[in-house]
């Protein structure tokens, strides 16, 4: 029989935690940035105090005194909701632009960047971490914001170590192939290694400085080293924080040692300073006990069910899960402290005196000793009087500098980076330092673990990096997360109200000795359990005490001559051997002649042994007391444990069941490159070309940083290969290269088309990162106005607002077009070969697809003679659905050199925006073809919500229908695997040309 497909709940229970009392400025949309009035270039200067003693010295640093750090705008790219993702998989709708977390400005406010307050979205960003934390001081105004920095600089000093060439390719290599070819990377390597670790030391002092700006007085940063550069950081870390700020050294086990030729190092280090010593923020963090294990020296008691002590065997030593169920483990600690005082004196328990010393005097008074006898918390060990210490009262110990648990064994998530940090090690630091909701920053978001983390346990963050594969990363991971959705302690503020904890007794001789509960307790119970003691001696005639009284009837104390033929008499009987009869008889007479049990028979022989034949009055007694003393016990422990003081367990907040949370909306945002730069890197646009390169001193290959002199390289070398090759093979021939100083236009040329002779002006990007929008829109104008039929955009990278602009603004008559340079210019002596073939190479747009849904349900390819005429008869509803397909893209391979037609399924990642504005795209798709995993989490936990087939869709190349929203305009980003993005943009009714892109 068929299993009944399961239908999906139509109710979503998804949320995510939104900081509703937190604010940040309203930076520019990138689709904005042109508009934004460029002003004259500034710079921020800051200073080092040369008079420090003790300090380390390097070279170049006593001419480091100061440096300036050019303010620059930080542009929003993305706005990201996996919730209004997940929304958009149950039906068509348009896009709910709430669920992004955007606060909508008044039109003149909208323009008016770094001015206004807006809601706080989370913040992605690529770019160097100098700049961005020096746009967050100058622009943003965000000095004593954040809560906890944690830095993981690169440890070592080769080129392949520190950077991950692809997505799916975690190995790191030193061959040319493995290198990774951002250019900014590039940059980012020579910036930090040049002059080995000289250069290192002075790149980090200067973020450091940086990143303690940014500190709250109560805030901490954490740097996570190796132990080939950890003294030299400290040094760095005391120069910059203060020797006296300085709070401790964690190791922590990493994954896999190197396997080295001597001994193997298994550890990492974490450098732990204080923005203020005497103000930091610090909760503590606690592991939980195991016995065997570190903090359980002693345990070697155990309490049963009923009361009865003993010590632990061997074999429960060893392996703890042989313990019975329902026992304590307990150890007899010391009551004792030296030195006599007003506690000095002699007590009695259980018949015998106990006295502290005379140079030494008990922790508690006679008080406070009663009660811990009415708690039965004394045990007698030889002449010593011990204090019973159970394991479960402090069921967890402090966490000290030194983690063991941070190993492969203890790996919380699956590794999706090269150099990817542990999960609880970040975590551990966040929960120490931070609150629910405040800001916490990583300079190094590599695969995003801070931001993860941040997310995970509801604090805000921004993190950045110069990689684009780093960002591409980090940018899936959060999307795609699932999180357990803590209790709320004010629902109202969001997380900053904080969570609702577990929390633990930490029980101890002090909390019970001055605990006067027992004394009321005691006097409850204690008369009853006195007159059951006095019923039980009265009725066989005895003069027990409490303590003497035995737990159940006694067995009899028989001669040992009829203990040898009782034992007989057991291995007769399990035998079960015929003619056992004649020889047990005499046995069974010796048994009544000393004991007075008369047995007829082998069958009617006991086992075990009888217990004596006390009168009922005596066991109804002995019952009576050893129940009334469970009882009292059970009463004192229960008051003990509610009136202990409890231990706060930060990394257990109290789940909400039935809830699945997912990231909260955060942005992704990048630093606009100009497009030339000068020798101080200060960006002047425009800049001219020079006449001749001048070369780097010291370092062949290499291409100078000024402005001119990269120009004049650019040109150089598009000369010397006197075309630009297109997808297809077919070839823009260029003749007469020559400079030229007209804004954003660099070189003019004339190429050859179709039998008529085209003018060509080309346009480089900047040397260290991607063609911008507001390169684009200066020079498309420009080279209208001064009669180019052809503009061609040379550059090592592309932003998508550079290639959404030439889609959403076209001009008429102007063929536009967009080519790779080849990253090994840039790359020099990092290469063991330099490709001496194609350098410039272009490329065209992805090819999309789009369909609308018409009244009969039929869906129809846009731009189709079908289409054309269903639009003319009307046969499209006013809000029916529209769907697109990803059928391939032209990707840019900087090995070769080559653009390759790639299949849809082939990519990385696409994303659509289905309501695109022209500012920031929106992503309210979202498919990983290259990861079919990427949503694994998110599909076991909604099973009963999602159709999995939906899932499987977010695999594919085809998107889910949609509503056109009220810019009918859609965008389609795909991500390569080197984290590369074009941009597609479409009008859905409105029919718009596109620039011409044709040769």
């Amino acid at each position: 029989m068929s299993r009944r497909k399961q239908q999906p709940n139509p109710s979503l229970p998804i949320d995510d935690f939104r900081h509703a009392a937190d604010k940040r400025v309203n930076n520019p949309p990138a689709g904005m940035a042109p508009t934004y009035e460029v002003q004259q270039r500034q710079a921020s200067r800051y200073a080092y105090n040369p008079h420090l003693d003790p300090q380390l010295v390097w070279a170049g640093k006593a001419e480091h005194t100061s440096f300036e750090v050019e303010v620059v705008s930080l542009h929003i790219h993305e706005r990201i909701s996996t919730k209004a993702i997940l929304e958009a998989v149950r039906r068509p709708q348009p896009l709910q632009m709430d669920l992004f977390g955007e606060t909508p400005l008044p039109a003149d406010q909208e323009v008016e960047f770094y001015q206004h307050e807006v809601g706080w979205a989370n913040r992605l960003i690529l770019g160097d971490s100098l700049l961005v934390m020096n746009s967050l001081l100058v622009k943003e105004g965000m000095a004593g914001k954040v809560q906890m920095i944690y830095i993981d600089p690169p440890y070592g000093i080769k080129y392949a170590s520190n950077f991950q060439p692809r997505i799916d390719r975690r190995d790191v290599k030193d061959k040319d192939e493995d290198l990774t070819h951002e250019p900014e990377q590039i940059k980012a390597y020579r910036d930090t290694w040049q002059l080995g670790i000289h250069s290192y030391l002075t790149y980090l002092r200067d973020r450091l400085l940086l990143a303690r700006e940014l500190l709250t007085e109560s805030g901490s940063i954490f740097v996570q080293i190796n132990d080939e550069n950890l003294h030299l950081v400290r040094c760095l870390l005391d120069e910059v924080f203060g020797r006296e700020n300085f709070v401790a050294v964690i190791t922590f086990v990493k994954t896999s040692g190197k396997g080295g030729a001597t001994l193997d190092s298994v550890n990492d280090f974490l450098l732990w300073y204080a923005k203020d010593k005497s103000q930091v923020k610090y909760r503590q963090l606690f592991l939980e006990k195991e016995l065997g294990e570190e903090g359980t020296k002693g345990y070697q008691h155990v309490q049963l069910p009923d009361g009865a002590r003993r010590r632990l065997s061997g074999p429960e030593l060893e392996s703890p899960a042989l313990l019975p169920e329902g026992v304590r483990v307990f150890k007899a600690d010391n009551m004792t402290s030296q030195e006599a005082g007003a506690t000095t004196f002699e007590f009695q328990f259980e018949g015998r005196g106990f006295h502290s010393g005379k140079n030494s005097h008990w922790k508690t008074n006679r008080d406070g000793m009663e009660r811990l006898r009415q708690a039965e918390r004394l045990f007698a060990v030889g002449n010593t009087l011990s204090y019973v210490r159970f394991l479960d009262e402090i069921p967890v110990r402090p966490l000290t500098n030194v983690w063991t648990d941070t190993g492969i064994a203890g790996y919380g998530d699956p590794k999706v980076y090269a150099v990817q940090t542990n999960t609880k090690v970040i975590e551990r630091c966040m929960l120490m330092t931070t609150d629910p909701g405040d800001l916490v920053f990583d300079p190094t978001c590599g695969s995003g673990t801070t931001a993860y983390c941040a997310e995970k346990w509801g604090r805000r963050w921004i993190t950045c990096d110069t990689s684009r594969v780093a960002l591409a990363i980090a940018r899936q991971r959060l999307m795609t997360a699932k999180f357990d959705y803590y209790e709320l302690r004010e629902p109202e503020r969001g997380p900053a109200g904080g969570f609702v904890y577990e929390t633990v007794p930490h029980i101890t001789l002090e909390s019970i000795a001055k605990n006067t509960e027992i004394d009321a307790i005691a006097a409850t119970y204690q008369p009853q359990i006195d007159q059951a003691l006095a019923d039980l001696n009265q009725a066989l005639r005895k003069q027990w005490q409490e303590w003497e009284v035995p737990r159940e009837v006694p067995h009899p104390v028989w001669p040992k001559e009829a203990h040898e033929a009782y034992k007989k008499l057991l291995k007769m009987k399990d035998s079960g051997a015929l003619g056992m009869a004649e020889k047990a008889a005499p046995l069974l007479e010796t048994v009544y002649r000393l004991t007075g049990h008369r047995w007829g028979s082998l069958a009617e022989v006991p086992e075990p042994m009888p217990p004596e034949d006390w009168p009922e009055a005596a066991q109804e007694a002995l019952r009576r007391f050893w129940a009334l003393k469970r009882q009292k016990r059970q009463a004192i422990d229960e008051s003990i444990q509610r009136n202990a003081p409890q231990e706060t367990l930060y990394d257990r907040p109290k789940v909400v069941r039935g809830l699945v949370r997912v990231s909260g909306p955060f942005t992704v945002e990048a630093i606009p490159v100009p497009a030339v730069e000068d020798p101080t890197q200060a960006p002047i646009p425009p800049f001219a070309a020079s006449e001749e390169a001048a070369p780097v001193p010291g370092q062949e290959g290499r291409i100078s940083d000024r402005g001119g002199d990269y120009l004049t390289t650019m040109i150089n070398l598009l000369k010397q290969q006197g075309s630009v090759l297109f997808p297809g093979g077919k070839k823009l021939e260029l003749q007469n290269l020559r400079p030229l100083n007209l804004g954003y236009l660099h070189a003019e040329a004339e190429a050859l088309q179709n039998g008529h002779t085209l003018r060509v002006a080309i346009s480089f990007g900047p040397q260290h990162g991607p063609v911008i929008a507001h390169q684009v829109q200066e020079a498309i104008p420009t080279a209208k106005l001064n009669g180019y039929q052809v503009l061609l955009f040379a550059g090592f990278a592309f932003d998508p607002e550079a290639q959404a602009f030439m889609q959403k603004a076209p001009v008429g008559g102007l063929q536009v077009h967009l080519a790779h340079i080849a990253p090994d210019v840039l790359m020099g002596q990092l290469l063991k070969t330099t490709r001496a073939s194609q350098i410039f190479t272009a490329f065209g747009q992805p090819d999309v697809r789009v369909e609308r849904k018409t009244r009969d349900g039929r869906w129809l390819v846009q731009h189709t003679k079908e289409y054309k005429e269903a639009l003319a008869e009307n046969a499209f509803p006013q809000d029916g659905a529209w769907k697109v397909e990803l059928r391939g893209v032209d990707i840019y391979d900087p090995l070769t050199g080559k653009v390759h037609s790639t299949r849809g399924q082939d990519v990385a990642a696409w994303f659509l925006d289905t309501d695109y504005d022209g500012k920031t795209f929106k992503i309210a798709q979202a498919f990983f073809p290259g990861d079919r995993n990427a949503w694994e989490k998110l599909q076991r936990a909604l099973r009963a919500q999602i159709d999995p087939e939906a899932f499987e869709q977010m695999r594919g190349t085809v998107s889910f229908p949609f509503q056109a929203g009220k810019h009918e305009r859609i965008a389609v980003k795909v991500i390569d695997f080197r984290g590369n993005e074009v941009v597609r943009v479409m009008n859905l009714v409105k029919e718009v040309a596109m620039y011409e892109q044709k040769i």
